[in-house]
């Protein structure tokens, strides 16, 4: 088998596919291995006990595809030129969404096309090939810095010098030894711009975060009740936060992608009182198909209410009294500290 026609014919159809970057590596195992012990052993990675339970299957592929040989790494880009014409409407208590999170789920975006690249591989002669979208257990940035299609930065994610921070990441387990790219190397330098910016410190050193302070993980993965001390910060976020990427100086390199271009259907900002006013039928509805619904309707709904209790008004609280006495425990108890945040805030006007 010609390895090298087969990585040639790879990176074509990778492009014609829509994907911005395609870097192929070898199967060993990532050398950051012991680091991503030490991030679970400080428990980190909070509620997340997925991390720990694949922890032996993201440190050994080969537990994962016994016949591994090499890993593709693919990105997609999910920067925007510019705003949706929507985005520009006014809200008076606009809430904002991270940008990831504005488009169609990205995990079904990109299934097709990476099933038609498995396919087509495996009809070339790869071998087994398996494909997954931020899904595996794997270690997608480590793997992804090995390949050369990106480092890993400060703030722990991955950093394109074509990309900057936004894109998606994708891989190809795949039985085929394909020729390896060379690897990528840290391109921060003193820069800090991510530690400072992030709201609630979750970056508690360079390359080391702390999920159970991070707004995105308290926003999106967390199950229960946001932590008291940590509301404050979230401020008018309520489905993840992009403030460490937003600040990162690669990001003048960012492009649109071919894949995700023209896709975005939620607005970076809505009106927080329309929002709290959805019920669990309206939210299935509007959300089934998009990020957003990982946090099922109590989650969300969860966070409006905190984001109006940092921003909200006196318009803010009819919605929040009736919510204030929604039978679902947890959305009760959000509301009730919002309409007390509010309350306090006028009072002190």
């Amino acid at each position: 088998m010609n390895f090298r026609y087969l990585k040639d014919q790879l990176l074509a159809r990778a492009a014609e596919l829509g994907f911005d970057a395609c870097r192929v590596t070898s199967a060993e195992p990532p050398a950051s291995a012991e680091h991503y012990d030490r991030w679970l052993a400080a428990r980190y990675h909070g509620q997340m006990a997925w991390m720990e339970r694949s922890r032996e299957k993201r440190r050994d592929l080969a537990r994962v595809l016994p016949e591994i040989r090499s890993v593709i790494t693919l990105a997609v880009s999910y920067h925007q030129d510019e705003p949706a014409a929507e985005n520009k409407s006014p809200a008076s208590n606009p809430g904002v969404v991270a940008r990831y999170a504005r488009f169609p789920d990205y995990h079904n975006v990109l299934a097709a096309k990476l099933k038609r690249l498995t396919e087509e591989l495996i009809g070339l002669g790869a071998g087994r090939t398996l494909w997954y979208v931020d899904t595996g257990p794997i270690l997608e940035r480590d793997l992804a810095q090995r390949a050369g299609l990106g480092f890993i930065g400060k703030h722990t994610n991955l950093i394109s010098r074509s990309l900057g921070n936004w894109f998606f990441l994708a891989e190809l387990l795949t039985a085929a030894e394909l020729p390896p790219d060379a690897a990528e190397r840290n391109r921060c330098g003193k820069c800090r711009l991510c530690l400072d910016a992030c709201p609630t410190q979750a970056i508690v050193k360079p390359f080391s975060l702390d999920a159970n302070r991070c707004i995105s993980y308290l926003t999106i993965e967390l199950r229960g009740a946001i932590p008291v001390e940590w509301r404050s910060a979230i401020g008018n976020r309520i489905f993840g936060c992009d403030d460490c990427l937003e600040v990162c100086p690669w990001n003048r390199f960012a492009r649109e992608g071919k894949i995700m271009k023209d896709q975005a259907t939620i607005p970076s900002k809505v009106a927080l009182e329309e929002w709290a006013e959805m019920d669990a039928v309206e939210f299935v509805r509007r959300f089934r198909d998009t990020p957003l619904y990982r946090t099922k309707w109590q989650g969300l709904i969860r966070n409006v209410c905190v984001a109006l209790g940092n921003v909200g008004n006196r318009d803010s609280l009819p919605v929040l009294e009736r919510l204030s006495r929604n039978a679902n425990a947890l959305v009760a108890e959000h509301a009730r500290w919002a309409i007390g945040r509010i309350e306090d805030r006028f009072r002190s006007d």
